[in-house]
């Protein structure tokens, strides 16, 4: 991609989630540097701030961890003291406690679901708000989301359902934004990822090698189409989408009948 094409050059945007080369948000910063946004960070802690600035040289760098409201708003404003306006934002934050192993879904505890619910999905709301007034009018916000949250894939657990509110989510800013703004609001939805934050969710790495045989062309999706996909939902070429969730999943939803799957399944009786 090109920066003439997506009409990047000189935007401001702030990307949330970095947490090292093989994040999401690592890989969307990239793409966004290369076609000449001025890419700014948020992280989750002081530790994590050294560690991204060792990465990003002089870039800015804040910390902010969304559990707490106050450190929401103390972003806004350390944001609204240095810029002026902010021409997109990326929402790469997730978390979900599998230290106890997976359970079944009906032994969710009330206290994790909502821990993981405040993290992954309400986050984007608060920042979403904190950052009103400093968005610009057309700006393009952007969240992570996953492929499908139909499928109940026993080692993600609980993360599927809090997913699927993110995603119903992009709805519901859009129109309350439409009142004052033309901000945007849509989701790249990723098939299996080698992230470093997959690596901690149990059985991840079988999964992630039957996701690669499940795609037509029998290779995993790469971090760096995913991140392809943010940029142009960042960009102004994408104008015309709101409140929408783009699946990039290499045709894996649709192949999951795949004579070759069949045949190894069977044999495995």
């Amino acid at each position: 991609m090109s920066a003439d094409f997506l009409q990047l050059a000189g935007k401001r945007i702030l990307v949330m989630g970095v947490a090292n080369r093989k994040s999401v948000a690592w890989h969307i910063s990239r793409v966004l540097a290369e076609a000449g946004a001025e890419v700014i960070y948020a992280v989750r802690n002081e530790a994590r701030r050294e560690q991204v600035r060792q990465l990003v040289g002089d870039a800015a760098v804040f910390a902010c961890d969304v559990e707490f409201e106050d450190q929401i708003d103390r972003l806004a404003r350390e944001l609204s003291e240095r810029y002026d306006v902010l021409h997109g934002l990326v929402h790469s934050i997730a978390f979900a406690d599998y230290e106890d192993g997976v359970q079944p879904f009906h032994e969710t505890t009330k206290r994790a679901f909502l821990r993981a619910f405040d993290i992954s999905c309400f986050s984007l709301v608060a920042v979403s708000n904190a950052l009103k007034e400093l968005l610009a009018p057309d700006a393009s916000v952007v969240t992570i989301s996953i492929s499908t949250t139909r499928m109940a894939s026993e080692n993600y657990g609980y993360m599927a359902p809090i997913k699927a509110a993110l995603d119903s989510s992009l709805a519901f800013l859009a129109k309350s934004f439409s009142r004052f703004s033309e901000v945007r609001f849509n989701a790249v939805a990723p098939g299996l990822l080698k992230t470093s934050a997959s690596a901690g969710i149990p059985g991840y790495v079988d999964s992630y090698l039957y996701a690669e045989q499940a795609t037509l062309r029998k290779r995993a999706v790469q971090t760096e189409e995913v991140a392809n996909v943010a940029a142009f939902l960042l960009s102004p070429r994408s104008s015309g989408m709101n409140a929408q969730r783009i699946v990039v999943d290499a045709g894996m939803s649709t192949n999951y009948f795949d004579a070759g799957l069949i045949r190894m399944v069977l044999r495995g009786q």
